[in-house]
């Protein structure tokens, strides 16, 4: 795999540790046995799950916050059960969603400039899931709908404006999923699981599209993420637990298009990729390395690029979406490799002599806007992501504030999901009774309320004079 030298740009991309100064130090990273990548980075800032007494908490740092970071630092800390995953809106610089083991999705709303006092309230509170929620993922175009997968082995997709669930995928995994990745327009999500099965799944028909038995044969968790080009690529351990990666056609998924044998190391192997230039970086946990792959349409279409080695082992992974990057530098990815006690940024670069916008390593890529609203997704339309170009570096624009309109339970219209099953409101939500439309609604319920106590106080009575009555006619 290693030894055939062929021409691509990207073969003699190096990466490179920041120095001390521009790492973040002093941070307690959590020690929750679960393999996410505990990290979620954006243009604006880095997230990061933290050892937390007393429930769960994650830090959120501005980017230029380097430097050894303060104990008393506050932390987005409203959940009463450790911190599993976490992801940031891609449509939002300033919105993140956490999934933790106290059952519950909840969804935060960051100031402009980060944290100056811990943030304890979330803008909505999704629950749902009866088992701890170790997977959340928010559509890649869509305007607030997030993904969230627990270990009750169902998969529930939420309409983040309005706080309800709107797709419940509970009958499709016998066992724990370990991940769960979008396609490019969000039509169709793929999933690795317990059981060696990787799923293609259609959310909204709710049908498996395609799936794999024993993808990896080894027992080991799994990994599945989509490709550009509509390919599903996976990492696993052989029967002899040796680390796999693998490449497969949805069409037919009897065979895969590549696969190769790695290493016996036992650390789950996180993969990230970028859409736009085909690499693919997998980052083992507890591992020292990065390795990274170039995909073509030549046989053997996954092709070894080069390992980025350092001395100390990864206990999680963040990756910086392309629109965060320097592109006066050529740097085409970014990594916030988090050690026990801090975060270290590593910058992945193409080495080239001109200062020039290179526009060969830089397409336009997916921009912040959103293609869609969450109603026309789930009406069932799709879109490209809005793309925007690098040329002149990228401005985070101004961000919207969240607005969350609960859905008025008094209504009692329940969502009915496809399979028409009920499902009604989650319990956390409140019922917003200060909207024009819901105080009338109140008024004629009041009304109605007071209509049957004076029927109630007819009949009584009624009642008591037709025992009256009956008492003379006994006596």
């Amino acid at each position: 795999m290693r030894r055939v030298v062929r021409q691509s740009k990207f073969r003699h991309v190096f990466g490179q540790a920041v120095k001390n100064d521009q790492c973040y130090d002093d941070i307690r990273v959590s020690r929750v046995t679960w393999d996410s990548s505990f990290c979620a980075v954006n243009p604006r800032f880095v997230a990061i799950i933290v050892e937390a007494s007393g429930g769960g908490a994650f830090l959120v740092l501005p980017l230029h916050k380097t430097g050894r970071i303060d104990k008393s630092y506050p932390t987005v800390c409203g959940h009463t059960g450790p911190v599993l995953d976490i992801d940031w809106c891609p449509h939002n610089d300033q919105v993140i969603a956490s999934g933790s083991e106290d059952c519950t999705v909840m969804v935060w709303q960051i100031p402009e400039n980060g944290l100056t006092l811990s943030l304890t309230e979330p803008v909505v509170i999704l629950e749902g899931h009866s088992k701890r929620v170790g997977i959340v993922a928010w559509h890649p175009t869509a305007r607030n709908v997030l993904l969230s997968a627990g270990c009750d082995n169902a998969i529930i997709i939420w309409n983040v404006g309005t706080g309800e669930a709107l797709i419940n995928l509970d009958d499709m995994h016998s066992d724990m999923i370990y991940n769960v990745s979008w396609n490019r327009n969000g039509s169709l999500i793929c999933t690795a699981s317990k059981d060696k099965k990787v799923r293609v799944i259609d959310p909204r028909k709710q049908e498996i599209v395609a799936e794999k038995e024993k993808a990896h044969e080894g027992a080991r968790p799994m990994r599945a993420i989509f490709l550009a080009d509509g390919n599903v690529f996976t990492t696993g351990f052989s029967r002899m637990s040796e680390r796999q990666l693998a490449l497969w056609n949805l069409k037919n998924m009897q065979e895969p298009i590549a696969l190769h044998e790695m290493d016996t190391s036992n650390g789950v192997l996180l993969p990230f990729y970028d859409p736009d230039t085909s690499i693919i970086y997998l980052c083992g946990k507890g591992d020292s390395s990065i390795r990274y792959f170039e995909i073509t349409d030549e046989s053997p279409y996954v092709h070894y690029l080069n390992t980025f080695s350092s001395k100390e082992p990864q206990r999680g992974m963040g990756y910086m979406p392309k629109r965060g990057l320097d592109v006066n530098k050529c740097e085409i990815a970014r990594f916030f490799k988090l050690h026990e006690r801090k975060c270290e940024p590593i910058i992945m670069t193409v080495p080239r002599k001109s200062d020039l916008f290179q526009d060969d390593l830089y397409p336009d890529t997916a921009g912040p806007e959103a293609s869609l609203e969450a109603e026309e997704w789930f009406e069932g339309k799709n879109a490209d992501p809005l793309l925007i170009s690098l040329k002149h570096g990228y401005v985070p624009g101004k961000n919207r504030d969240l607005k969350v309109v609960k859905k008025n339970l008094l209504d009692n219209k329940h969502s009915v999901n496809k399979k028409g099953g009920l499902m009604g409101p989650p319990k956390g939500v409140a019922d917003g009774v200060g909207t024009v439309q819901n105080e009338a609604k109140l008024d004629e319920i009041l009304k109605e309320i007071k209509s049957i106590k004076d029927t109630i106080c007819n009949q009584d009575e009624r009642i008591s004079k037709l025992e009256q009555q009956m008492a003379k006619i006994a006596a």
